[in-house]
């Protein structure tokens, strides 16, 4: 067969393939076919008890509580939000298996409304907690309820500065000091990330005698370009009494990448002759890196060569 023929058979047998190919792309359930985007993340309510209710919805426990943590903080809650909120706590606390925990909060829902009682709708789990806790609060008088002669209790608030700035990889220490007239906070914790998405780390914050709080975050978190934290305390019972930040408006220190200075010197060499010298003043060091950079074309007869002086 002349080579032409030949030719010409290959590139018809090659269409006839490539014809092939799509065809069978455009089948339904083909291997060719275009995968389909993955369905989006749905979007976090930005009200601090629906994203609570929300992420309880979605089995992120520790993160409902810490946001519901935040919103009992709110100094501008209704009476029907804090009972939303110790209500949700109290889910998730129960369902954790922190029974303490949970009490405390199904105690605290009971101060602000005494005759509250679960819907029928919930588990009976949940109902049945409710109902013990219940029973076993007014069978100790009612605690919590403050009578009208009784003073409330002092106010608690936390005296904190955030440093500005951190070097990579070293570790941020730390202070904050509690006024607690009452000394109604049990225990701080502290709550950190690298970045600003994902979830929080938490470790327990030291409590001097004089309620100065100290707590530290660990090198291995502090990246550029920033370390996110708060600090929150809580009573017995576990329930938080004052914070500096929280899950939605944390702390933040900035954490710059390392800086690399340097200058770059332009040499012609003429005559087809290449020269190179290394010049060091102190802690600096000159050296020749040739680079892929366009530059203007030197004159005739001419090369040039880029040199990129930095400090070592």
């Amino acid at each position: 067969m002349p080579l032409l023929s030949r030719t010409r058979s290959a590139a018809t047998l090659a269409l006839f393939l490539a014809a092939q190919v799509l065809c069978t792309a455009s089948l339904p359930g083909s291997a060719w076919a275009q995968p389909r985007p993955a369905p989006r993340a749905p979007e976090l309510p930005r009200d601090l008890i629906a994203r609570g209710q929300f992420l309880f919805e979605e089995q992120q426990y520790e993160e409902s509580i810490q946001t519901l943590s935040a919103a009992l903080l709110r100094p501008s809650n209704t009476k029907q939000q804090k009972i939303d909120v110790y209500r949700l706590l109290a889910l998730n606390f129960i369902t954790l298996g922190r029974k303490d925990e949970a009490e405390s909060a199904v105690r605290g829902l009971l101060v602000i409304e005494p005759e509250y009682q679960l819907p029928a709708s919930e588990s009976p789990r949940f109902r049945d907690f409710f109902a013990t806790v219940r029973t076993k609060w007014e069978a100790e008088g009612r605690p919590g309820i403050v009578k009208e002669e009784a003073p409330p209790p002092k106010p608690v608030f936390m005296r904190h500065t955030s440093p500005s700035q951190m070097d990579r990889g070293k570790q941020i220490d730390l202070v904050a000091h509690l006024d607690d007239p009452d000394r109604r906070v049990d225990r701080v914790e502290l709550f950190f990330r690298s970045g600003t998405r994902g979830p929080f780390e938490k470790t327990l914050a030291q409590m001097d005698p004089d309620l100065t709080v100290r707590a530290t975050v660990p090198p291995a978190a502090v990246k550029p370009p920033i370390v996110e934290y708060y600090l929150t305390g809580y009573d017995k019972g576990g329930l938080p009494l004052v914070s500096r930040g929280d899950t939605t408006a944390p702390l933040r220190v900035a954490v710059p990448e390392p800086r690399r200075s340097g200058w770059v010197l332009p040499v012609a060499i003429g005559g087809g002759i290449v020269g190179a010298a290394a010049i060091v003043i102190g802690s600096m060091a000159i050296a020749g890196v040739f680079k892929s950079t366009p530059v203007p074309a030197p004159p005739p007869g001419q090369a040039t060569v880029t040199i990129i002086v930095r400090d070592e």
